[in-house]
C-alpha cells in the first residue's frame, strides 16, 4: 500500500515540476510574472488569441444556423443487382439513410439521387430544435420524422427533390460557387454514418474537378471529412450558404480519407428549381461536337493555342449552324466566361434552359467573332422513360417486378414489341415470390389467365384478386416470340 502511495506522490510531483503554473496554485501562492531569469512566461498574442475566438464564434453560428435546415432522409426500397447470369437488373429490399437540405420553408429538400433511388417509402428527421430544447428533452424524437414524397430525380447530376408537409421551416439559400477559391474554408454538414447533426471543417482542394475524362459533369473536392450518410447533405461557406451538395468519396478504407466531392451549387440550382417547378429537368443544347484542345492537335491542326475547346462537328440544321458556327471554329468563351476544356463547356451548359440565347466568341483564323445561338433541349432518352417508373406504384409485389406500361414513348424505344399494350419488366426482385420460370428484364406481359392487361395497374388488380397457391398463366412477348409463363403465387 505504501508503495502505491509513494508512486502516486512521485507521479504528482512530476507533473507538477513539468507544470509550474499549476504547481504555484497548489501551493497557495500566487504565478509569478518572470522565471528564474527573469523573462516573462510565454504567452499566445491577446489579438491573435481574439481573432481565434471570433473565427471559433463564426464557425459556430454558421454551425447552428446552417445545421437547422439539414435533415435526415430514411429510405426503404429496392436496389438494383447485376444478374450474373442472366445479364439483366435484380431487386433487392435495402434500409438506407442520408442526408438533406430544406430549400425552402414550405418543405422541399434537395439531396442526391442515390439516396432516395428505389425508395417504396421516405423518413424525414427533423433537427430544428434549439440547444436549450435539446438540453431539456434530451434525445427524445419531439415531432420530427415525418414522411416525404418524390418530386423529380436527375440521375445526370445525381440529385432529386423530396417533399414534406411542413411549413415555416428553416431553409438555406445557394451561393455563387464560380466564385470558389482553392483554399477557401467550408463547413460540410450532415448525419455521416448515421450519426445525426455532425459538422466538419475543411479547405476547397479543387473548385473544378472531373472524375472521368468523358463526363461533363465537375465537382468542388474538398479535405472536410465527408463519410457515407453525408450524401445529399450541404458544403457551405463562410456566409453559410450553399455552394455544393456533398455527393461521394475517394476512399481506398471505406470512410473519409479527405478525398470528398459535392456538385457545385451554381449545377444544382438550375436543377433545384427544375425539378420544383416541372419534376424534371430540361437541358439545353448547342447542337455540335466538340474536344478540347491537346499540344498533338494543336501541332498537327496548325494551332496558335495547345489549349481551349475547337469544334470537331456541327448538327446540320442545329441551333449552332443557325447561329453561324462552323467546324474548326475555336470557342474561346460562352457568354463571357472563358471556355478552357469542353468539360467546362458542357458544365456551363447545364446551367441554361432550352430556348435561350447564349453568345460564343470563337476565333476562326485570325478573326475573332462573336456568335448568338439559341439553344434547344436535349434528349435524354432513355433516362426520360426511366423517369417514367414510379418506385410505388410500378411495383407489382405479387410478381416482383417493377412494371412500365407500354405506351408511344416506349414504343418508340421498343419499335419491335408485338402488341401496343402491356407491361415491360423494368427490374426484377433476386427472390421471386412465385413457383415457376423467373420472368426476364425486357419481358413484356400482355395477359394473366387470358385476361388482356394493358397497364400495371390492371396487371396488380388481376393479380391481388388471386389467392395464394391459385395458378397464373401469363402471355408473354420474350425476344420477339409469345410465350406463356405458368407461375404458381406464393
Amino acid at each position: 500500500m505504501r508503495l502505491h502511495t509513494l508512486a502516486l506522490q512521485w507521479i504528482f510531483s512530476g507533473i507538477l515540476s513539468l507544470c509550474p503554473i499549476w504547481a504555484l496554485q497548489a501551493s497557495g501562492s500566487s504565478p509569478r510574472a518572470e522565471d528564474k531569469n527573469g523573462k516573462p512566461p510565454a504567452a499566445p498574442s491577446i489579438q491573435k488569441t481574439d481573432v481565434l475566438r471570433q473565427l471559433s464564434t463564426a464557425f459556430e453560428e454558421i454551425s447552428q444556423r446552417s445545421g437547422r435546415a439539414v435533415v435526415q432522409i430514411f429510405a426503404h426500397g429496392y436496389s438494383p443487382l447485376t444478374d450474373a447470369e442472366g445479364g439483366g437488373e435484380l431487386l433487392t429490399a435495402e434500409n438506407s439513410s442520408g442526408s438533406g437540405i430544406i430549400m425552402s420553408p414550405d418543405g422541399y429538400i434537395l439531396t442526391n439521387a442515390h439516396v432516395v433511388k428505389g425508395a417504396r417509402t421516405l423518413k424525414v428527421q427533423l433537427n430544428v430544435r434549439t440547444a436549450a430544447e435539446r438540453r431539456e428533452q434530451g434525445d427524445k424524437e419531439v415531432d420530427r420524422a415525418l414522411p416525404a414524397t418524390v418530386v423529380g430525380i436527375d440521375r445526370l447530376t445525381d440529385l432529386a427533390l423530396i417533399k414534406i408537409k411542413k411549413t415555416n421551416l428553416p431553409f438555406l439559400t445557394f451561393a455563387d460557387s464560380d466564385e470558389l477559391k482553392q483554399g477557401e474554408l467550408v463547413l460540410a454538414l450532415g448525419n455521416p454514418l448515421g450519426l445525426d447533426n455532425s459538422v466538419s471543417l475543411g479547405v476547397v482542394s479543387a473548385i473544378a474537378r472531373q472524375i472521368k475524362p468523358d463526363d461533363p459533369m465537375v465537382y468542388i473536392q474538398t479535405d472536410a471529412p465527408i463519410n457515407p450518410g453525408n450524401s445529399g447533405g450541404p458544403l457551405v461557406n463562410a456566409d453559410g450558404r450553399v455552394v455544393g451538395i456533398n455527393t461521394f468519396i475517394l476512399t481506398q478504407s471505406g470512410g473519409s480519407e479527405g478525398i470528398g466531392f459535392s456538385i457545385p451549387s451554381n449545377i444544382a440550382a438550375p436543377v433545384f428549381s427544375q425539378l420544383k417547378t416541372q419534376g424534371h429537368v430540361h437541358r439545353a443544347q448547342l447542337g455540335l461536337a466538340a474536344q478540347t484542345i491537346t499540344p498533338e492537335m494543336a501541332e498537327g491542326l496548325n494551332l496558335e493555342n495547345d489549349h481551349g475547346v475547337i469544334v470537331s462537328d456541327v448538327e446540320p440544321d442545329g441551333p449552332a449552324a443557325h447561329g453561324g458556327v462552323k467546324v474548326d471554329d475555336i470557342i474561346l468563351s460562352l457568354d463571357g466566361r472563358r471556355m478552357y476544356s469542353v468539360h467546362q463547356l458542357e458544365a456551363k451548359l447545364y446551367g441554361q434552359l432550352p430556348g435561350k440565347l447564349v453568345t460564343l466568341t470563337v476565333q476562326r483564323g485570325a478573326d475573332q467573332l462573336s456568335l448568338k445561338v439559341q439553344t434547344e433541349e436535349q434528349s435524354e432518352g432513355l433516362d426520360n422513360l426511366a423517369d417514367a417508373v414510379d418506385s410505388v406504384n410500378s411495383l407489382v409485389p405479387e410478381l416482383g417486378i417493377v412494371g412500365l406500361d407500354i405506351t408511344k414513348p416506349v414504343l418508340q424505344l421498343l419499335p419491335d414489341l408485338r402488341r401496343p399494350e402491356g407491361v415491360v419488366v423494368a427490374a426484377r426482385k433476386a427472390n421471386v415470390p412465385y413457383s415457376g420460370p423467373a420472368l426476364q428484364v425486357g419481358d413484356a406481359i400482355y395477359s394473366v389467365n387470358r385476361h388482356v392487361i394493358s397497364n400495371v395497374a390492371q396487371l396488380k388488380q388481376l393479380l391481388g384478386a388471386m389467392k395464394p397457391g391459385q395458378a397464373a398463366v401469363l402471355l408473354i412477348e420474350r425476344e420477339g416470340h409469345l410465350l406463356y409463363v405458368p407461375l404458381e403465387l406464393d
